[in-house]
Order: structure tokens, then sequence, then C-alpha cells
């Protein structure tokens, strides 16, 4: 039975139908906007427990830190979700502390800021790499299949011991990440183990100072985590940083392309890419909620009851977009200034890897503008096709226009 999506149909006894989904461009939907403007909402998923939905900045903030909300609680539990058919997860975003305080610290040293930072220069040269073929072949190009998938893709694969498979790769993750049953997703997922197996042990055969070595270390030598473990940890490094900064460098350059003024800024005055990738973290919506954290106590939250043994799901786009918090909150304003953005998350589960996505993210904006002069969309906006409804949301294809004539050519302009 269909239910009703008013947001102003709020009360326990008849729970929004959701998720939404995303509006054009991946917008927030409309139906945001009202619910920020009430306490948290009742919402009911395809599958699983009707469940609190969180839309305010302070009220999300509130579930993604406040220990008395378990990710680990969930584990079991019919949980509300799109899919029919439930599965336990191992990794970081199935555990609280101290549990995941165990693992995380296997993983935090090797994506500090100071680790990160000495990638820089490996960044810049495969970025530059990338735009070299992109000129070459121009005036026309695919910034998705040309540069967005494969700067993270290669990285990763340089990061964690990879084989340079590049294209076999990407389509293991994808299948994983848009996996449209569970059905499918089991049978991806089945093949992805016996892929990681296979990388392991050929990483066993020539340990480094890399994160997979620390992994394995950890599981062989000191017995710290399980075979279960490990190759969920795996799978939430490799695939899940390559699937999302994926989406958010096409999905920022797609703003910016549809802002022509603010293009030509960012490509006149790079010194201030910083500061608009953290803008574009908070304007970009790739995830259209988060995992349910269950209440271990009756907590108040926006002015409502939520009971123990209840679950709540978060909206990060929601609450990115909270004018209470964010002033002119719908406009994309490069350099913003205030609060900090949800993009990463909030709490002890804040992204692991977000200074690496920080570096890619600024190498990847700072290199195309300045290596792509004249840079446009190639077709009519509403010609784009958006891909939702995975785990995480993005575009096909980016086709763009450049004026190769006036392109620097590689080695020039920028570090290699």
């Amino acid at each position: 039975m269909a239910h009703d999506t008013r947001p102003d149909t709020l009360a326990r006894n008849q729970p929004l139908a959701f998720p939404f989904g995303p509006g054009r461009g991946l917008e927030p939907h409309p139906a945001y906007a009202r619910l920020r403007e009430q306490p948290v909402a009742r919402v009911r998923l395809p599958h699983g427990q009707d469940a609190w939905l969180a839309t305010r900045y302070t009220d999300v903030r509130t579930v993604l830190s406040d220990p008395r909300f378990s990710l680990a609680e969930a584990v079991g539990r019919d949980r509300p979700r799109t899919e029919a058919n439930d599965w336990d997860q191992v990794g970081l975003m199935s555990l609280d502390p101290p549990g995941h305080t165990r693992l995380r610290s296997l993983m935090t040293r090797e994506f500090s800021a100071r680790r990160i930072g000495r990638l820089t220069a490996r960044v810049r040269r495969a970025a530059e790499q990338l735009l070299d073929h992109v000129v070459a072949s121009g005036p026309r190009a695919d910034l998705v299949g040309q540069f967005a998938v494969p700067l993270p893709l290669t990285l990763n694969c340089e990061l964690f011991g990879v084989p340079p498979e590049h294209s076999r790769f990407r389509d293991w993750v994808e299948r994983i990440v848009f996996a449209s049953t569970v059905e499918e997703l089991t049978a991806q997922t089945d093949e992805w183990a016996g892929r990681v197996a296979e990388l392991l042990d050929l990483r066993r055969a020539n340990l480094g100072e890399d994160p997979l070595s620390s992994l394995l270390r950890a599981h062989d030598r000191d017995r710290t985590i399980t075979e279960e473990e490990l190759l969920a940890l795996v799978t939430d490094l490799v695939a899940a940083g390559f699937v999302t900064v994926t989406g958010q460098i096409a999905a920022s350059l797609y703003h910016l392309l549809t802002r022509p003024e603010a293009l030509v800024r960012l490509s006149e005055r790079p010194e201030q890419v910083p500061a608009a990738v953290e803008e574009l973290l908070r304007y970009v919506d790739l995830l259209d909620f988060t995992a349910p954290r269950y209440a271990t106590q009756d907590v108040e939250l926006g002015g409502v009851l939520v009971r123990a043994g209840e679950p709540v799901i978060t909206s990060l786009a929601a609450a990115n977009r909270d004018a209470a918090v964010f002033p002119h909150a719908d406009d994309l304003v490069l350099d913003r200034a205030g609060a900090p953005h949800l993009g990463f998350g909030h709490g002890v589960h804040f992204c692991l890897g977000a200074h690496l996505a920080r570096l890619e993210l600024r190498t990847a904006l700072e290199a195309a503008l300045r290596r792509l002069p004249g840079l446009r969309l190639a077709v009519p906006e509403e010609d784009l096709r958006w891909r939702t409804g995975g785990i995480a949301n993005g575009l096909h294809e980016l086709p763009v226009l450049f004026d190769a004539h006036r392109a620097p050519v590689a080695g020039e302009g920028g570090p290699r």
C-alpha cells in the first residue's frame, strides 16, 4: 500500500514513505526543507522496521556522535532498508567503541594528515597524466570515464598494492555498489571475496609499509583481527573510497560547469579551490541516508522521544542544507565560512579517508580547470544521466568540450 509522502503527515501511526530519492542533479528532495521545520519524522522504508528520520543539522550531529545511538545494535535486527533481504556487516560501519576503536586504530596512522601529505606529488602526477590523455584526444571528453573514475582508482590501486587491472577492478567494485537486488549483491560479493583473497596472498609475499600490509600483520602475526574483519576492512578501504571520490569529483565539476561564473573564478584564482572543495562537499548529495542507529535508551531528539530499541536514520544532505546553520543554504557559495559540513560524517565514524579524499578533490579540480581552458558541457544539462538507488549516487558520464588549441601541453603551468 502506498504511503503519504507529504512531510506534513508526521505521526507514529502514519509514517512517510522513504527514501524520497534525490531531485534533479542530485538536489536534495524538496520534502527535506519542510521536514527541517518540524521534529524528527517517522518514516517507512520498503523493508524492515519503521524508523525516525533526522534532517536538522543539530539532530543529525547528535545521532552521529551520541553513544546512546548505536550501529552495533542494528546487527541481527530487522533493520529499515531498501532491499527485501538483509545481511550483517562486520566492518567499521557495524561497530561501536571499543570494537570500532580496535579496528579503526589499525588504519588511523596510515590515513593521518602527515602520511597523506606525502602523497601530494603522486596525486598531482596522476591527475596530470590523465589530463595529458584528455588533451591529446580533445576537444571532447567524458570527465567521468577519462578522469573522475581513473584518478582515485589509480591511486587506490597504488596505495593498496592492487595490480593495475583498472577496468576489471572498476567493474568488480561498481557491480557491488550498484547491485539492484540482494541476490545480485551476494553473487558479486562472493566474487569480490575471491579477488580480495588473491590480492592479499600477493601482498603477503611482499609486505611493505602500506595499509594492506598493516592489516595482514594484524591478522597473520598479531591475531588482532579475524579473517572476516580483514575482508570487511579491505572492502571498506578499497571500494568505498573509490566510489565516493569518483562521484564527488564528477558532481563537483558538474556544478561548476552549470555555473560558468564560478568555474571562471576558480580557474583564475586556484588558491580558492580548497575552500570550494569544502563547499562542494556540503552541497553535493551522494548518499540518500545513513545506516540505521538504534537508541540504547530513551533519548529526546528534536523535541521527540525516541524510545530504546527504535532505529534512527539521518540525511546528511538535508542537514548540510539547514539554513539555521548555513545562510543561503541552497546556494553554492564557494568561499563559505562558518560551521563545518557533514559530508564526511561526524563523531567516531567520521570518514577515515577524509584527508586522502580532500587531497584528491583539490588536485582534481585545480588540474582540470588549469589544463582544460574553455571547459563547458558538450550536451544540454537535461540530457545528463544520473545513477541513483545504489550505495552512492552519481553521473554516468560528463561529456564536455574544451579549447584544445589553448590547452597547456604536458608539464606546463603546474607541478608534476
